[in-house]
């Protein structure tokens, strides 16, 4: 079946994860975003692609911090909530009865519910299309014990919620986990 272009993600399954930022007066924003990944391991580089419009931009462009927050299938329902456009430092963790928890080495709370974190400092943002590709400096990471097995995330348990496309997510993607043989 031949797809029009605009279609090509509607192909790959993305994690999704919730970043939060702060404003200049120390109130949280959230937002989910699913174009994300590690993009370097020395220095440990972390991206993803944000609007320039959103709250998100505004408050690390303002403050040079971010967390990335690795949530699970119990956030499926709560998407909606974290989508909503908000009035400016109306705080979407609020709306969604999520706990801010204090982070270690930068300012914006991590998620208390979230499975893992990654707490960052912006490196840059690079303009590519009609996003920025943002780009943080990785200072602490941590998971939530639960989900650690044997120097890896717990997948099965952990359950980490997946995006498909606009308003589809999934989750309980069950599979085998390959270990790359050894050379």
């Amino acid at each position: 079946m031949e797809l029009e272009i605009k279609d090509y993600p509607k192909l790959i399954v993305r994690p999704v994860v919730v970043i939060t930022t702060v404003s200049n007066s120390g109130i949280a924003n959230a937002a989910p975003f699913s174009l994300n990944t590690p993009v370097s391991f020395d220095p440990p580089l972390y991206g993803f692609s944000c609007h320039p419009a959103h709250d998100t931009w505004r408050n690390i462009q303002d403050n040079h911090e971010f967390v990335v927050n690795i949530v699970n299938k119990g956030f499926g329902e709560l998407m909606h909530v974290l989508e909503t456009d908000y009035p400016y430092e109306d705080s979407e963790l609020k709306h969604a009865g999520l706990t801010e928890e204090r982070a270690k080495t930068v300012s914006p709370p991590r998620i208390k519910e979230a499975i893992a974190w990654l707490e960052c400092k912006f490196e840059q943002g690079i303009e590519l299309g009609d996003h920025v590709w943002v780009v943080g400096r990785v200072q602490s990471v941590g998971v939530n014990d639960a989900y650690w097995k044997d120097g890896v995330l717990d997948v099965e348990k952990a359950n980490p919620l997946c995006h498909m496309a606009g308003e589809f997510f999934v989750a309980d993607v069950r599979g085998v986990i390959y270990k790359r043989a050894k050379k």
